[in-house]
């Protein structure tokens, strides 16, 4: 079991910037990949960015590339998302998301932090 917390959401003006945590437990050597997806109202999940535990490698969906930057901490087991040049269509519940192995869809999943850019 690997139980994730994300914080560090909230009300930001456009351009503007916030980083979020998401904060791992348990069984957290096992973990291949993290990940965040994000959803808005009416909206389905969809996915932001990524980082290879072990490695680093990271990924980035196209609309965040150059604006936001994931990063890891391994010993504090924490997974980072800093945005920046937020819009207000990056608004949406972001959620951090861990991969036990590659190839399999992300096994666990934090509860979400709203993030919300007004313009």
């Amino acid at each position: 079991q690997v139980q994730l917390v994300e914080s560090g959401g909230g009300l930001v003006q456009a351009g503007g910037s916030l980083r979020l945590s998401c904060a791992a437990s348990g069984r957290t050597f096992s973990t291949y990949r993290m990940g965040w997806f994000r959803q808005a109202p009416g909206k389905v999940r969809e996915f932001v960015a990524s980082i290879n535990w072990s490695d680093g490698t990271t990924n980035y969906a196209n609309s965040v590339k150059g604006r936001f930057t994931i990063s890891r901490d391994n010993a504090k087991n924490t997974v980072y998302l800093l945005m920046n040049s937020l819009k207000p269509e990056d608004t949406a519940n972001y959620y951090c998301a861990a991969m036990l192995r590659l190839g399999v869809p992300y096994d666990y999943w934090g509860q979400g932090t709203q993030v919300t850019v007004s313009s």
